[in-house]
């Protein structure tokens, strides 16, 4: 790259833990970008005081040229609204599959954590709606032209695999022929995820602020997790009971109705339970939101991989099967939680949230935690603090975990399938920044536990001698 124009990276989130996701590029004239700005989840709400301290947004807005969205999980966008409140007036970039599915995002967040008022909830989304500005993959787009010191900086958004709309960001600042590119890889998916194509690395950067979640570890392949999956089901579906699987609305849910599609496509006849075959066997999205999400991704259809547009022009439906319900309101999911608990019928239940944190998916775990008839099935991270992360850890030893006040008892089998995160494992971070032709001087580390960005850090120094790996 050329001669070095100087800025400074700050972060205002995902830097203890993995969620909260803010991160701000300041220009030597004061001027900035902040990408993302996202809720903290699990243990990290707390910080070092109240909860509701983490919600603030405890930065100046004053040089803030636009915020850059790099996906619409709750952990990168929730704090907008707060944002907004702060006085930010900017544009909000983001892919254009983002420009849709956000305001159904953050519309949900408001109701959940903010208010019931729908006309408040409206007029905040009109100012979002307004604010967003779409861009196309792999354009450039001027963010904001010469300063006092002649320094344009500009934006391009590229597909990061995560969930539909993802994207990595690359920042950079021009002036004459000097420039510097920094790129913010927000996060990124594993190679072969469900619908996505896979990320492909940038060209060249100075700085990379990378995340590494999953950073000291390696998935299992997709054909082998395929086949978890089918044998985890099946041996679970044995109690005839209910497999529950805690899925984050956009992203994970749809993922798992594509392999559940292929598996009822290629195992129809297949007992999935005694006296049951996978044609009989109930699939139920208890979401509304992970309900509009699905419609969405449908929508979207241009931007999925070959794998899945090839499905569709064979006449299959992934996301909209025969044996897929989904359950609207919430009287409708009342009965059906006491009707499942009840009756023990056989049926795999996918509802929101991922980390068992609130939703639906608290209801059907206070109703069947403690019957050994019914399984939970984790495929996604849990985080620390997290009802989710409790489970998965006290569960299988028989222990316990506190929801709503009270304490339940863990007789469910608990199963966990990490290999379908929507994350980039150890092996597709370090070939991030390994396939990139002019490598970054500098690389930095968030949205990582400890022990995975330690463990991330040490490869990258092996591999790169003379880069400089930061852990804020």
């Amino acid at each position: 790259m050329a001669a070095a124009l100087s800025f400074e990276i700050t972060h205002h989130g995902a830097v203890d833990g993995v969620t909260g996701s803010c991160h701000q590029l300041t220009l030597a004239d004061g001027r900035s970008v902040l990408v993302d700005c996202g809720l903290f989840q699990g243990a990290e709400t707390a910080g070092d005081g109240a909860g509701a301290d983490r919600l603030t947004i405890g930065f100046p807005l004053d040089g803030v040229r636009a915020l850059v969205v790099t996906h619409v999980h709750i952990d990168h966008v929730g704090r907008i609204p707060y944002l907004l409140a702060a006085g930010f007036k900017g544009p909000i970039l983001c892919s254009e599959a983002s420009a849709l599915l956000l305001p159904m995002v953050l519309e949900d967040a408001m109701k959940v954590g903010f208010t019931r008022d729908q006309a408040l909830i409206e007029r905040v989304l009109g100012r979002i709606r307004a604010q967003i500005v779409a861009l196309p993959y792999k354009e450039w787009h001027v963010v904001d032209g010469p300063g006092l010191d002649g320094t344009e900086l500009r934006a391009r958004l590229s597909p990061a695999g995560h969930i539909l709309g993802s994207a990595y960001v690359e920042l950079e600042l021009r002036r004459g022929r000097d420039k510097q590119r920094i790129v913010f890889s927000g996060d990124l998916g594993a190679p072969y995820t469900p619908l996505l194509p896979a990320p492909r690395s940038p060209y060249a950067a100075d700085v990379v602020v990378l995340e590494s979640t999953y950073g000291d570890r390696e998935h299992e392949s997709r054909k082998d997790r395929h086949q978890r999956l089918r044998g985890v089901l099946e041996h679970a579906l044995k109690n005839k009971g209910t497999v529950l699987i805690p899925a984050f609305s956009i992203g994970r849910t749809q993922e798992l109705l594509y392999e559940l599609e292929r598996i009822i496509h290629h195992h129809r006849e297949r007992p999935a339970a005694p006296g049951v075959t996978w044609d009989d066997i109930d699939i139920v999205v208890d979401s509304p939101l992970a309900a509009d999400f699905t419609a969405g991704y449908r929508r979207l259809a241009e931007h999925w991989d070959r794998e899945a547009r090839r499905v569709l022009s064979a006449g299959r439906h992934p996301l909209a099967f025969e044996q897929l319900t989904t359950v609207p309101d919430h009287a409708g999911h009342t009965r059906l939680v006491e009707y499942l608990a009840r009756t023990a019928r056989p049926a795999i239940v996918l509802a929101a949230s991922g980390m068992c944190s609130g939703g639906r998916i608290v209801n059907y775990l206070k109703a069947m935690l403690e019957d050994p008839r019914h399984d939970v099935l984790f495929t996604g991270y849990q985080a620390a603090g997290t009802p989710g992360r409790a489970i998965q850890t006290h569960g299988p030893r028989g222990g316990y975990v506190d929801l709503d006040g009270r304490r339940y008892t863990i007789r469910a089998g608990i199963h966990t399938l990490g290999g379908f995160s929507a994350h980039a494992d150890r092996k597709d971070l370090l070939n991030f920044i390994g396939r990139m032709r002019v490598k970054p001087a500098q690389v930095r580390l968030v949205h990582g536990d400890a022990g995975a960005k330690a463990a991330l850090a040490e490869a990258l120094r092996a591999r790169h001698r003379g880069m400089e790996v930061v852990v804020p």
